[in-house]
């Protein structure tokens, strides 16, 4: 017996219900501790229901104490990663984390102004770690050739003002819009400052451009030094923003979802703590055991993440 025709409207829902969840692309170095990088990128896209596509630009040596040092991949062996795999798979947002060189800096940016509709997000974390004869024009390269291309930038607020403001003279610290205003002169028209301090032990992420605050929440400070927190707000936020999310609600539902990886971090070695990314999907006690006293076996109540879209 021959098959109905497919209709159009018929071919549309079903491309549609193949589509899956939206693709997040990642250029991060690869990092064994699990802490951040890719391996943060990945389980934060996946968490709040993206799909990643990771892009490998290096490895760090490191433990869950400290960064010791990092090895870089090649531009070209970044840049053949993720043209074939744009060639192939539609991309919402694009994120960049740390990428070890300023040849891959280079790269990157040339792939992002093929891709002008793409958001791109920028993490830039500190880099006191690393030797500053190769920090320095990492940075540099950063600056010049990523910010033009970068729709949000995410950062510390001590980290952004050292990058962005190194001749800042006054006695008292820069706003996040001051911070904002020193990467719009750069091209960037959103910039989220991240663990700016308060009193009483509280600090403040905000969501500024020069003219405005959009977003802007207040948490109380963990007594805890965490590892890939930032990776983390800013995977999270790529990947809310590629799901179709106002940057403004992404935002604040980012921060939430990151304060909830914090709230439930671990310490996987003698280090610091690791953000939990997945702690919607921890079982909870069980309330009816078994008459030994054990769960019954094959029973998993595992809750749908607040955050999934």
């Amino acid at each position: 017996m021959t098959s109905p025709p497919t209709t159009p409207t018929a071919r549309a829902e079903t491309e549609a219900d193949d589509a899956g969840p939206p693709c997040v692309m990642v250029f991060n170095a690869c990092d064994p501790s699990g802490a951040g990088g890719l391996a943060a990128d990945a389980t934060a896209i996946a968490s709040v229901g993206a799909h990643p596509l990771p892009v490998v630009t290096g490895a760090y040596v490191r433990d869950t104490a400290e960064v010791f040092d990092h090895h870089a991949f090649d531009e070209d062996a970044v840049s053949e990663q993720a043209r074939t795999i744009l060639e192939d798979v539609p991309v919402q947002v694009i994120k960049v984390g740390f990428v070890g060189s300023p040849e891959a800096v280079s790269a990157i940016a040339e792939i992002a102004s093929d891709y002008p509709d793409v958001p791109l997000i920028a993490y830039m974390p500190a880099l006191g770690w690393w030797d500053e004869a190769v920090a320095e024009p990492y940075a540099d390269a950063f600056r010049e050739l990523m910010l033009p291309q970068t729709t949000v930038l995410v950062g510390n607020h001590s980290t952004l003002w050292r990058w962005l403001l190194p001749d800042w003279s006054s006695e008292r610290a820069p706003t996040p819009r001051e911070l904002a205003k020193a990467a719009a002169d750069m091209g960037v028209p959103y910039t989220l400052v991240t663990g700016v301090p308060l009193p009483e032990q509280f600090v403040e992420n905000v969501l500024a451009t020069p003219q405005s605050v959009l977003a802007s929440e207040k948490f109380e400070r963990f007594d805890a030094v965490f590892a890939g927190a930032g990776d983390t707000l800013s995977a999270a936020l790529a990947a809310l923003v590629a799901g179709g999310a106002d940057l403004a609600a992404a935002t604040s539902e980012a921060l939430a979802y990151l304060d909830r990886c914090l709230d439930g971090g671990f310490r996987p070695g003698m280090g610091h703590v690791v953000p939990d990314r997945l702690f919607w999907a921890q079982p909870e006690a069980a309330d009816d055991d078994t008459e030994d006293g054990a769960v019954e076996p094959g029973v998993f109540d595992l809750p749908a993440p607040d955050t999934k879209h």
